[in-house]
């Protein structure tokens, strides 16, 4: 079976072709700046041997226009690895909220399209471009089964002690305010490869560290409490999201210094964080900076690295335990300076880390110490593929 998974962003998009159950990598890509002028699309195609880029800059104006430029180039004579779009039996999107109504992965039908257009003003930034991707999906892979794949079903399983705001009950039985947690894909993904290489009933502290951060406590595969809520704005410390705040905050910017609702959410969403200490967003460039001597990058590390440690301590307690904890995503896979900053000092929860491992070790890694009781693992995510699994196990099952 040939799976097409698309993870289309407000200006980007992402795509694997996979064929499936063999898990195995037929082409992939990237379609940047879509919208913006000078757009660029970088497109690979696996072989047995080798792997061959093709680097194309385009003027396209919308994700229509990105993705008939993604099929020619997986259609054509010379490069391409189908012959035409028919031939892609399923096509597997992203979508980041699924509100408390979609608890698995769902074939997409009108009702399901209208539903994700609903959920519109809980994830503003993601759920438009989620549908506009299904939608020109939809007349461009004609034959294939659109599934829909949803960022917040791992955190179904969350207890309601751990979902629910302490606000009165009217906001959530009226209007659906809670805990509803992203990156569920990525977090479900490096917990089940954690579990096949440590065995079963394991309980486990997943971070994934990217541009957006978030930290998932997981016991026996189940997801128990998570530090993004209602939006993805809380918990750790981001790219260029604040994470936790004091709600007096948000109140002292609107009525003292009369910034607008709408100010204050682009402040909270994409200007602080480590933008907003450093002027950086990017820990490549942070960590250069800390190298050079900069001492207000060293601060800022310090304060992401030490929210995302009194996180997990409280994890630990919410699992009564610890076995391991996996770092992810692009700063969690690649960063070793901010594990080092992560680890130390943890090890009255047993969280040893070897210091030459953490700095040495590429892919799927362990990087304790021996004596350390709770193994801490590097282990690449792969969103795609989990899309990828999920798409194939309902086609399959609904044959």
């Amino acid at each position: 079976m040939k799976v097409f998974v698309i993870n289309c962003g407000s200006s980007s998009i992402k795509y694997q072709l996979f064929t499936m159950p063999q898990q195995q990598t037929v082409c992939s890509g990237l379609v940047e700046r879509i919208g913006l002028g000078e757009s660029i699309i970088t497109h690979k195609i696996f072989t047995a041997d080798k792997v061959a880029t093709i680097t194309l800059t385009l003027d396209l104006a919308n994700h229509q226009q990105g993705l008939v430029e993604v099929t020619r180039l997986l259609t054509d004579k010379e490069i391409g690895v189908i012959q035409n779009p028919d031939e892609v039996d399923a096509a597997g999107h992203r979508v980041v909220h699924g509100g408390k109504d979609f608890k698995a992965t769902t074939v997409i039908t009108a009702a399901v399209k209208a539903k994700i257009k609903q959920l519109f003003s809980l994830a503003p930034l993601h759920n438009p471009a989620n549908l506009m991707g299904i939608e020109v999906v939809e007349k461009i892979f004609t034959k294939a089964i659109q599934v829909a794949v949803f960022d917040t079903a791992f955190y179904q399983s969350l207890p309601e002690k751990a979902f629910r705001y302490a606000i009165p009950d009217e906001f959530y039985t009226g209007y659906l305010i809670r805990v509803y947690g992203f990156h569920g894909t990525s977090h479900k993904y490096v917990s089940e490869q954690a579990t096949e290489f440590l065995g079963a009933n394991k309980k486990i502290i997943s971070i994934h560290l990217g541009n957006g951060c978030s930290i998932t406590a997981i016991n026996n595969g189940r997801a128990v409490d998570t530090s993004m809520g209602f939006g993805p704005v809380s918990g750790l410390v981001m790219g260029t999201r604040a994470g936790d705040i004091d709600a007096a905050v948000i109140f002292y910017l609107i009525e003292k210094l009369g910034y607008t609702t709408n100010q204050v959410d682009e402040l909270l969403n994409n200007k602080s964080g480590m933008y907003g200490l450093t002027g950086m967003s990017d820990m490549r460039d942070i960590y250069k900076a800390i190298e050079e001597g900069n001492q207000q990058a060293l601060v800022a590390a310090q304060i992401y690295s030490y929210r995302i440690k009194k996180y997990i301590g409280a994890y630990a307690a919410a699992l009564n335990g610890l076995d391991a904890v996996i770092f992810t995503a692009g700063v969690g896979e690649n960063a070793a300076f901010i594990r080092q900053m992560i680890c130390a000092d943890l090890n009255f929860l047993g969280i040893e880390l070897d210091l030459e491992k953490n700095k040495t070790v590429t892919g799927f890694s362990t990087i304790n110490t021996s004596k350390s009781p709770v193994k801490i693992l590097i282990i690449p995510t792969n969103e795609e593929l989990e899309i990828a699994k999920q798409c194939y196990d309902l086609v399959t099952q609904n044959l």
